[in-house]
């Protein structure tokens, strides 16, 4: 079952339960599949449909965060509500160890002279697309370029 079928059956699922904050965010996505699927000018495959919700997910991250800045914590809570409820439908996420142990592996590989972060997070982003935060990432590959 793709992640839109899944989606769309829940969707369903949401509206019999009355979950108003999840038949929000799982209508979000399916208006979302919409437009990228306009965008792209024919169905969105497997790949595509996950970028989507990531990019969702990263979307209610930046939200929380610009949220409990402002002092705002009752829409940071919705916001943390909605992420939770679509990072249901990503695989599951790489820990940091695991994320450390990949960059590692990558800088072993590399040439020293070319060792910078650029150099090296273009070794690592395709092992590690969509199973895990590029930020997260990025931090975790400064800290090995400064320790190395």
């Amino acid at each position: 079952m793709s992640i839109k079928d899944q989606i769309t059956a829940d969707l369903k699922d949401a509206m019999r339960a009355r979950d108003q904050v999840r038949l929000d965010t799982l209508r979000s996505v399916v208006s979302a599949f919409g437009y990228r699927r306009i965008e792209a000018g024919a169905d969105l495959s497997e790949p595509d449909q996950l970028a989507v919700v990531q990019k969702l997910v990263k979307q209610r991250t930046d939200s929380i965060e610009q949220f409990e800045k402002a002092g705002r914590t009752e829409l940071a809570a919705k916001e943390t509500r909605e992420r939770e409820i679509l990072q249901a439908y990503l695989p599951a996420q790489k820990s940091p160890d695991e994320i450390r142990s990949i960059v590692r592996a990558a800088l072993s590989e590399l040439p020293p002279d070319g060792r910078n972060q650029g150099a090296l997070m273009k070794a690592v982003m395709p092992q590690l697309k969509g199973l895990a935060d590029g930020n997260t990432v990025r931090q975790i590959v400064g800290e090995e370029l400064a320790s190395a």
